[in-house]
């Protein structure tokens, strides 16, 4: 019964500000989400990292490692993504960051804070600066088929990992005053962006149910098959396979929809948007299940 009284008390906060946004989309169609993508982009993200790892006790040869991890992760999950996108018959590099990018900042962290703590949020943190990066980086590069250093260079973010990198590898204490600073900026934008994940849910369509359920087969089963395996190939055991595998069963993040829709043609954007949405709606399921077994098998 502990078991599930945990479960509960990790899910229950995340999917219950998710249903704020879906309740608060219902009412008002119309509501704009741009400001909140906007603060994400430019304040919270980088707060998010910042605080999540500086905060969890991570070593740098930890960071590292999981960033590695990550990466290879991500090349299965690319290998799959392809797979199921030329069994599909669809353009398999515009369609492809749904796949590879899931959900693990706004949703992931805040499960693997409540799973395992702070040392979980940490673990969490170190896999989201890899899908950060890569958002401004490898999304833009399939989304628009070419390449531009600039948007990198422009992103908050990618400063933020560089810091907090450096900050781990010289073992220097970020001041406490930084530290509450982007503690309040980060949770906010937590709460905020998983209101809009709601409010998507009640604005994004989908436009090919068959098509879009294969697709979120693909993020959603295939993904956390994948954790598993990265675990069981590096021995990894406690909260840091735990967290990995919970990051692994997030359903795809909506910032590849946003950013497939200012530079992918609609027909591409209109698939990634009802992969997110179906991916999302079956994660009420699956990530549950996910959580079960990581509380279970990787206490």
């Amino acid at each position: 019964m502990e078991i599930y009284i945990k479960l509960f008390e990790v899910l229950f906060p995340v999917f219950f500000i998710v249903g704020i946004g879906y309740f608060l989309g219902k009412k008002n169609p119309k509501i704009d989400t741009s400001f909140i993508t906007n603060y994400s982009a430019n304040f919270g993200t980088p707060a998010l990292i910042i605080f999540a790892v500086m905060t969890s006790g991570l070593s740098f040869t930890m960071f590292s490692s999981f960033f590695a991890y990550w990466l290879i992760a991500m090349f299965f999950f690319a290998i799959v993504g392809i797979c199921f996108l030329l069994f599909m018959k669809k353009d398999y590099l515009r369609e492809l960051p749904p796949f590879i990018l899931p959900n693990t900042g706004n949703m992931g962290i805040p499960i693997c804070l409540f799973a395992y703590g702070t040392s979980g949020m940490g673990i969490a943190a170190a896999i989201s600066a890899v899908i950060v990066l890569l958002h401004f980086t490898l999304n833009i590069f399939l989304a628009s088929r070419k390449f531009d250093i600039l948007v990198i260079v422009k992103s908050p973010s990618f400063y933020a990992i560089l810091i907090t990198v450096s900050f781990l590898y010289f073992d220097i204490d970020m001041p406490m005053f930084v530290l509450n600073t982007v503690m309040l900026l980060g949770y906010a934008m937590i709460v905020m962006i998983l209101m809009s994940l709601g409010i998507a849910l009640t604005q994004l369509k989908v436009f090919s149910l068959k098509d879009s359920i294969i697709s979120s087969i693909g993020r959603v089963i295939a993904g956390p098959i994948i954790g598993y395996f990265l675990i069981k190939t590096f021995n990894l055991s406690g909260y840091a396979a735990g967290a990995l595998l919970i990051q692994s069963s997030m359903p795809s993040a909506i910032l590849t929809y946003l950013i497939a829709s200012m530079y992918s043609p609609k027909k591409i954007v209109d698939n990634i948007a009802s992969t997110v949405v179906v991916s999302t709606l079956m994660s009420i399921v699956t990530v549950p299940i996910i959580v079960f077994i990581s509380l279970k098998y990787f206490p």
